[in-house]
């Protein structure tokens, strides 16, 4: 915890949904997004979050979800990037949040500038995602499993080769 007497992770991270929401009203000022706002569970058993999605005007352009937790915020990019914002909520890490708003700015910033390339690889066990956020400041790869069904989807949405997103158009000036 951040040491004051009766506070909760509500309070500490308070500063990176300040921090989250500032991000989206800048993007939303500077380029032709679609901003949808909802409440989503993140998973089939959980509870229903606030979510703001940023989706470029031009479907090139990798969208963008932030969904508010009590906890901090889980972030996802194009299609497979997911990032939760802080990924370790033991009171060890006790990770930083001006730090991690820095770091959610650092992302966004590759995401809007193209730098998300994401692919389906099939394997002998099965398909799997494959995804590469690259930018000022960040180079990072993930990757993961994908059921049968997720893996049909995806072909047939055009991941089977590797995806580059487009940098996301500007608004006018």
């Amino acid at each position: 915890m951040d040491g004051k007497p009766g506070a909760t992770e509500t309070d500490r991270f308070a500063t990176l949904h300040e921090a989250a929401e500032s991000l989206l009203d800048e993007l939303t000022d500077l380029y032709l997004v679609e901003r949808r706002e909802s409440k989503e569970p993140l998973g089939l058993d959980d509870a229903l979050v606030r979510t703001v999605r940023l989706i470029p005007r031009m479907p090139t352009g990798a969208p963008m979800a932030i969904h508010f937790t009590d906890r901090g915020l889980m972030v996802r990019f194009g299609r497979w990037w997911a990032e939760a914002y802080p990924a370790c909520l033991c009171g060890i890490c006790d990770e930083d949040p001006k730090i991690l708003a820095d770091q959610l700015r650092t992302h966004a910033d590759a995401l809007v500038e193209g730098g998300l390339w994401e692919r389906v690889r099939r394997g002998l066990s099965g398909s799997w995602f494959e995804t590469r956020l690259i930018g000022a400041g960040v180079k990072s790869d993930r990757e993961g499993p994908l059921s049968a069904a997720g893996a049909r989807d995806a072909r047939r949405g055009g991941f089977a080769a590797p995806i580059q997103w487009a940098p996301w158009p500007r608004r006018p000036l």
